[in-house]
């Protein structure tokens, strides 16, 4: 199940409260982004050992910047990133979103 995130404290939170887990920044208003949202809804509704968040980058541009910013990943929409442990382990953006790149990036990450 996908969880929205808006602010750098919700974010904080699930840095806190989870080992591992996606996100994924996504635009509301761009083709390729929405392409990118159904393979990443897909791969959460098939896989749910993996929490799956995901921001709206018109809706929470502060934490899409902050995210960038702390972990100093050049910000890309759409972008999935994987975090292990608190630390941004791998991360994708734009055609490479798809259900097998996720399974993949977990399974050779974690």
């Amino acid at each position: 199940m996908l969880k929205k995130l808006d602010t750098f404290e919700q974010f904080e939170d699930v840095l806190k409260q989870e080992d591992q887990f996606f996100l994924l920044k996504h635009s509301l208003t761009c083709p390729i982004s929405d392409a990118a949202y159904k393979e990443y809804q897909k791969y959460a509704g098939e896989d749910q050992s993996v929490p799956t968040y995901y921001l709206a980058v018109q809706d929470a541009r502060p934490l899409s910047n902050e995210i960038a910013e702390k972990f100093e990943i050049k910000h890309e929409s759409p972008q999935v990133l994987l975090f292990n442990k608190g630390e941004a382990i791998w991360n994708a953006s734009h055609w490479k979103i798809t259900n097998r790149s996720l399974k993949t990036a977990k399974g050779e990450n974690l």
